[in-house]
């Protein structure tokens, strides 16, 4: 079966799991109705009898009857969830055909002073990380992000690839990880509001005073009405409650404090710890899932049991949202003792929480470059190596469709050597350096690349290929694309301190200014590249600059992409020759477009 007829088969079961669910749920919702008239009936019946008996019946049948509604409502979570994926599965269906629009493009990431994540279409629609993301929490996207952003080391990386090979094949546990956390979108705020509510200072808990009120007061109110109602008149009564309406005005600033740091964050932490708690029910043979899962089943209780807790405490507090919450509040000063539970639990937690979170995220992410694999089962996991080298057989752009996709054979040595690639217009040498330097991220954020055959040492990815002007800085895209040359060749001088060697990739360098000018410039910049000892790869289509290559003593070498023109058409092939280019198409170009020449 191919994956593609895989993931229709499941779509349409999951599809008619749904369906069939939906109908139990709408059966039963009559037998629900029916058997509530017919005992409360009952009931009603039963006081006209004995009332100790119809007590004792009511609150049996109501038991049982809340255990009927949780079975109920057990049927329309299957039936939502099975609706899930099914979603998923259609939404895979059309990622084959490299339609991403289904999963989430990461735009809130990107960064443009970043060394690469703008050149190599590392987020926004139809990048690297939508064609990945399979995460539904945001600090699982927010994972994968730093994945994509930042090369991992190499011990790092290369438990990533045994987690990844381990998750690969487990398709149901991915998805179904998956559509569970589909269940609630999370906010990315609201989570930072409770990490600083994790630093603030207790307003119950350290103060005697305010825990003594909050264990105190229902048994004080019960006392005060028990008083109103056989010995005293009403007044007397609300003048007996002035002590618990002074502590709700003393708290209630700092109360409403705590409530905005923790209220949002109730259905996200219930989310969570369903997540968690499928995590926890799994086992694993690796490595990082098996640390990763350690993390949540420590010997003082589960992470997802915890966390729920947490969800629970908060969604008690939050019925300061409610109208009656003054009653409660006159009754026992129900926020105060919420927020001591809540400071309970931060004192037990604190410090355990973001390693929860830390699991939870890094299992999201790998459980998306594991789909990632999954859904190209021609690439490879790459071999990371101490020499200053790459090399690729077969190297594709992982972004294409595979029906369109050109590989190329790719080595070169990766320190103190340049490789100028020449070409014509539309030849595919943007493309080319694209498909280099997405494949290096891919491989030291630890997922396979698009090749049949990969190895290569550790390095950082700096690109100029897409510099803009700066309207909010006057600055033209000339002047920007030297500021950014500078940022390059600062990096490739600080290598050696930074740790990891810079491999560039330059497209069209100094294309603002005269012919003259930009080809003296552009020598000047390669040599002081190669002085420094950087190593990339250069697009231009300045033909001179193939001169450099004897001259350099082996530092520089020519690459170049063709085309073809047969009967008045271009064919382009796509495919890294050796030398200098010697087609030219732009007059060809501008007649197919209409204009004279």
């Amino acid at each position: 079966m191919t994956i593609y007829e895989l993931y229709k088969q499941r779509a349409e079961e999951f599809s008619s799991e749904a369906e069939q669910l939906r109908s139990k749920y709408d059966r039963y919702s009559w037998v629900r109705l029916l058997v509530f008239l017919a005992g409360i009936g009952l009931a009603a019946l039963l006081f006209t009898w004995q009332w100790a008996v119809a007590s004792v019946y009511l609150l049996l049948f109501l038991g049982g009857f809340y255990r009927l509604m949780k079975w109920h409502l057990g049927i329309q979570a299957e039936a939502e969830h099975a609706e899930r994926l099914s979603a998923i599965n259609a939404a895979e269906l059309r990622a084959l055909s490299h339609d991403f629009g289904g999963f989430p493009d990461g735009k809130r990431f990107l960064r443009n002073d970043h060394p690469n994540a703008l050149d190599l279409d590392l987020f926004g629609p139809h990048s690297m990380f939508q064609a990945s993301c399979r995460a539904t929490t945001s600090i699982g996207q927010a994972c994968l992000a730093d994945y994509l952003l930042e090369p991992a080391e190499v011990a790092t990386i290369a438990e990533r690839q045994t987690a990844i090979t381990e998750l690969r094949p487990m398709l149901d546990w991915r998805q179904n990880l998956q559509a569970h956390g589909l269940e609630t979108a999370d906010d990315p705020h609201h989570l930072d509001l409770l990490r600083a509510w994790l630093n603030d200072p207790d307003l119950v808990r350290g103060n005697r005073l305010w825990t003594l009120a909050s264990q105190l007061a229902p048994w004080y109110f019960l006392a005060c009405f028990a008083i109103w109602v056989t010995l005293v008149p009403w007044p007397i009564f609300v003048v007996m409650l002035l002590p618990i309406f002074f502590v709700l005005k003393k708290t209630n600033e700092e109360v409403g404090r705590i409530h905005l740091r923790t209220a949002h964050a109730m259905e996200s932490l219930a989310a969570y710890a369903r997540i968690l708690q499928y995590i926890e029910n799994q086992s694993f043979t690796s490595d990082l899932p098996n640390r990763l899962r350690s993390k949540l089943t420590a010997a003082d209780g589960k992470a997802s049991h915890q966390i729920g807790q947490l969800a629970y405490i908060i969604r008690q507090l939050n019925m300061r949202f409610n109208f009656f919450a003054i009653l409660l509040n006159i009754g026992s000063l129900w926020d105060l003792r919420y927020v001591l539970r809540l400071e309970k639990w931060r004192a037990a937690h604190r410090d355990k929480l973001p390693g929860w979170f830390d699991a939870l995220r890094e299992m999201e992410a790998l459980s998306s470059l594991a789909n990632l694999w999954h859904n190209n089962p021609d690439w490879v996991l790459p071999r990371l190596t101490e020499k200053n080298h790459l090399e690729a057989v077969a190297l594709g752009h992982p972004l294409i469709h595979p029906g369109k996709r050109r590989t190329n054979d790719f080595t070169m040595p990766t320190r103190g050597h340049i490789k100028l690639v020449t070409g014509s217009n539309m030849a595919g040498k943007s493309t080319f350096l694209r498909t280099v330097g997405l494949n290096v991220v891919l491989a030291q954020a630890g997922a396979p690349v698009c090749a049949s055959a990969c190895s290569l040492s550790p390095m950082r990815v700096f690109t100029s290929m897409r510099t803009q002007d700066d309207l909010s800085e006057s600055t033209s895209s000339f002047y920007a694309e030297l500021k950014r040359l500078k940022f390059i060749i600062e990096a490739v001088k600080n290598a050696d301190s930074q740790g990891l060697p810079v491999f560039f990739l330059l497209d069209e360098i100094l294309k603002g200014t005269n012919s003259v000018d930009r080809h003296t410039g552009s020598a000047a910049l390669i040599l002081q590249l190669i002085r420094v000892r950087g190593g990339g790869i250069i697009a231009t289509h300045d033909l001179e600059l193939g001169r450099m290559e004897a001259e350099s003593g082996g530092s520089v070498e020519n690459l170049c992409m063709e085309v073809e023109i047969r009967d008045g058409q271009l064919f382009f092939d796509y495919k890294i020759k050796p030398g200098v280019s010697k087609s030219f198409n732009a007059t060809l170009l501008m007649r197919q477009m209409g204009i004279e020449v």
